[in-house]
């Protein structure tokens, strides 16, 4: 079954619902987000964290054969920002991935050499700008319109001025 598709995010959260009983009513955390394959537990102890880490890590590999991800899975402060579902969370705010700006930016490199149009440049946008408005980003967001009006302001100087050239001719 594809990665991404509905049908594989809702069997993720059918099989999962045995983890969501375990962390919340066997460990009893009382900080416990999960959406899909992704969780974060939160709690000022970085002791009972470790502990609940290999606890879960237990339960995953006896009762649902899995494992946690040994690269991703770590203890860490919630000041240092938690990457979780796009953004980098933190305690009074969130951020949108460097990666997703990247790829935006990308795309805008796209549209200056002009593989997309610019109604395609636009659509793209809107949905881009619909995810990252949950993050704080009115900044970020405005900065990327500007970079989007700047190249299509320059493909319309440089239409209107062949267009004077013809005419000159």
């Amino acid at each position: 079954m594809p990665l991404g598709n509905y049908t594989s995010q809702f069997f993720a959260n059918i099989y999962l619902n045995k983890l969501d009983y375990f962390v919340k009513h066997k460990l009893k955390a009382k900080y416990y987000i999960r959406y899909v394959d992704d969780f974060v537990i939160l709690n000022s102890s970085k002791e009972q964290l470790e502990i609940w880490k290999e606890e879960i890590n237990k339960f995953l590999k006896e009762e649902l054969k899995l494992e946690l991800h040994p690269d991703k899975s770590r203890v860490i402060s919630l000041s240092k920002g938690v990457d979780f579902v796009g953004f980098r969370n933190f305690y009074h705010f969130k951020l949108v991935r460097k990666r997703n700006i990247r790829k935006m930016n990308f795309k805008i490199g796209l549209f200056d050499r002009n593989k997309i149009t610019y109604p395609n440049m636009m659509e793209i946008y809107l949905g881009w700008q619909a995810y990252v408005c949950w993050a704080n980003s009115f900044k970020l967001r405005k900065e990327i319109l500007k970079k989007i009006a700047k190249i299509k302001h320059k493909k319309i100087d440089g239409i209107v001025k062949k267009i004077r050239e013809e005419k000159a001719k």
